[in-house]
């Protein structure tokens, strides 16, 4: 039972990193687009290749 006091806060501070650096990503704009790559590789390019 004594791992239990080291496990819970080292589990709630990973946790609470893991949010922040969600958060930062949000505000840096890493989620702007999420769509543009995904349909970006299946478009028709207007490229002549004659």
């Amino acid at each position: 039972m004594d791992v239990l006091l080291l496990l819970v806060p080292v589990a709630l501070l990973l946790g609470l990193l893991g949010l922040a650096a969600f958060i930062w990503a949000l505000r840096t704009g890493q989620f702007a687009d999420p769509r543009g790559a995904a349909e970006r590789i299946l478009g028709e390019d207007d490229i002549d290749t004659t």
